[in-house]
């Protein structure tokens, strides 16, 4: 396993303002807590998250799982790299939520050189798992 970057850890504000003008800020995603491995987040229903009738949107749940997983990525990026990209992902969506507020876990499985694998769990506003995630990215190297 590659050396943990010796790079600080944005603060959640910080991590926030990334997002702003960006998908993540304009859906409302929140980071309340960042640890190098470990993401969590959240997601506070509207209207606008919802698909026609009237549950949450399976694209909110994604979008919420995978910026988490990808905020997480950029934390464990080896020395040397420039960025990453997803390669691929899965969703399994367990149940929905019409109203209050969806919580996200996004933990680190591998975090190689080239690679990185992340798992997440979304939860409904009563804590019951409504979606289980997981990508795969593609660490990039500058040429």
């Amino acid at each position: 396993m590659p050396e943990l970057p010796s790079r600080p850890i944005p603060t959640l504000d910080e991590l926030n303002r990334q997002g702003e003008g960006k998908l993540p800020g304009l859906i409302g995603i929140r980071f309340t807590h960042a640890e190098r491995g470990l993401i969590r987040s959240e997601l506070t229903l509207r209207d606008e998250l919802l698909a026609p009738n009237g549950f949450l949107h399976a694209a909110s749940v994604v979008a919420l799982a995978d910026t988490s997983c990808g905020y997480g990525t950029r934390l464990l990026l080896p020395e040397g790299a420039s960025g990453f990209t997803t390669i691929e992902l899965k969703s399994n969506h367990l149940g929905t939520a019409r109203e209050g507020t969806v919580t996200c876990e996004a933990r680190s499985v591998h975090a190689g050189r080239t690679t990185q694998v992340w798992d997440a769990e979304v939860r409904g506003p009563g804590g019951k798992v409504m979606a289980l995630f997981r990508c795969t990215q593609a660490v990039l190297y500058a040429k």
